[in-house]
This record gives structure tokens, C-alpha cells and sequence, in this order.
């Protein structure tokens, strides 16, 4: 038997989006659900028997229900983003169950790059696919692994900080912060020199700030409380809607 030639056919015949994954993404959304389901059952018969006011629970549930919808929606902007090239399936269970988009997105972009490949279309090549399934996953696994571990001792850490400087406690949490947003535009920048090319995800990420800003700014000068919750999809879905514009405008 040909082995080369039965992987050949293989990554030829490979599709990102067939019933076989749609299938497992199903199972473990429906998975997500139904424990979803369970906790909350389990909540409303204990309230019950604590002699709560159920109409404020109906309430709380209600309102918590349509509170979730804002951030879905900078989630359903990130499922789109990477099912361009990744296919429904794998993006659905990524960022439905622990995955951020802050996250998943360079991940596959950087590995993409150090493979060469470029994210234009959707891939169909196998090692280039479960590379990037791989990424995603083995990255992500520490923020699961070390906070039991060291949370504790960090959060002491901080308050003891804290405690002692009120004022360089407040410098050092903005330090992380900065740091980890200077660790996402670096990938911004780094191809600043290319011409158009590399200057275009920078007019990107200051068009988005821009949106930002602007949506803070109705928050807190217009009073208009409910865009607190929709500025991040809405700066995002400006972002996306000016990137392929100028794409387009520059033929890129």
C-alpha cells in the first residue's frame, strides 16, 4: 500500500467543516448546555426551598439571560473571523467553551505564519489544521492549570502591595495590563515597514480605538448606559468593516 499517496489523498479530501466535526462541536456545546441547564435547575429548587421571592429569581434569571447577549455578540464576530479559514466547527468549540478571541486569533495566525501559509482561505491541508488545533489548545492549557496553583499566593501578593503603597499598587496592576496590551500589538507593528501592507492593521487597531473611545465617551457624557455593554463588538465589527474596506481600496 502507498502510504504517501493515501495521506496525499487524505489532505486533498480533508473539509474543516464535515459532518464528523460538526458532530463532535455538537456534543460538546450540547454538553456545555445541558450542565448549563443542570446547575441551574439545581439553583431555582434551592432557592425554592430557602423561601425565596421566586418572581425575583424569575427576574434575575431574565435579566441575566439578556445581559449575556452583549458579550455573545464579540464572541459570534470572533467565531466568523476564524471559521474563514478554520471552518465552523473547531472556532464553534474553541471560543463556546474556554477560549477568548484575544487568544485564538494570534494563535492561529502566528502559527500560520511560522508555516508559511497564508489564512486567506479556508485550509484544507492536515497538519497545517491539527498544528493549529494543537496551538490553540496547548497554549491556553496553562491559565487552567496554574491558577489553582499560584492564585492564591498572586492575589496575597497583590493586597500585600496594596496595603503597603495604595498608589504603586494601582501602578502595578496598570503595568500588567500594559504589558499584556503591548504584547498583542507587537504583532501589529511588526510589519510596519512593508508599505500599505503592514500599515494597514495599524489604521485598523487605531480606527477601533477611536470607536472606543467614542463609544465611552456617549456612555459617559450622553448617559446612554446600554452601549457599555456593545462598545467591544461594535468597536470590533467597525474594525473588521474598515479592514475590508481598505483591503478592497488597496487591492490587498
Amino acid at each position: 500500500m502507498n502510504i504517501s499517496g493515501y495521506n496525499s489523498d487524505m489532505e486533498k479530501s480533508f473539509n474543516p467543516n464535515s459532518g464528523f466535526l460538526y458532530g463532535l462541536a455538537a456534543t460538546v456545546i450540547l454538553f456545555v448546555l445541558a450542565q448549563s441547564v443542570f446547575f441551574l435547575v439545581r439553583a431555582v429548587r434551592r432557592a425554592k426551598k430557602c423561601d425565596m421571592d421566586m418572581s425575583l429569581i424569575r427576574r434575575t434569571i431574565g435579566s441575566t439571560a439578556l445581559f449575556s447577549i452583549a458579550p455573545s455578540v464579540s464572541i459570534m464576530l470572533g467565531v466568523v473571523t476564524l471559521a474563514k479559514f478554520l471552518g465552523l466547527p473547531l472556532p464553534w468549540i474553541r471560543l463556546s467553551v474556554i477560549g477568548a478571541i484575544t487568544y485564538e486569533l494570534p494563535a492561529a495566525t502566528s502559527t500560520a505564519n511560522a508555516l508559511g501559509i497564508s489564512l486567506s482561505e479556508t485550509v484544507t491541508d492536515t497538519s497545517v489544521y491539527t498544528a493549529i488545533a494543537w496551538v490553540m489548545t496547548l497554549g491556553i492549557m496553562p491559565s487552567i492549570i496554574l491558577p489553582p496553583l499560584l492564585m492564591n499566593k498572586i492575589q496575597n501578593g497583590i493586597v500585600k502591595i496594596k496595603n503597603k503603597d495604595g498608589r504603586w499598587g494601582e501602578i502595578f496592576m496598570t503595568s500588567l495590563f500594559m504589558g499584556m496590551i503591548s504584547a498583542f500589538s507587537g504583532m501589529v507593528f511588526s510589519h510596519v515597514r512593508e508599505g500599505v501592507k503592514g500599515l494597514l492593521p495599524v489604521s485598523v487597531l487605531a480606527f477601533s480605538a477611536i470607536m472606543m473611545c467614542i463609544c465611552g465617551l456617549l456612555v459617559k457624557k450622553a448617559h446612554i448606559k446600554w452601549l457599555e455593554n456593545y462598545a467591544l463588538p461594535f468597536s470590533m465589527l467597525a474594525g473588521m468593516i474598515f479592514a475590508a474596506l481598505g483591503a478592497k481600496a488597496f487591492g490587498l
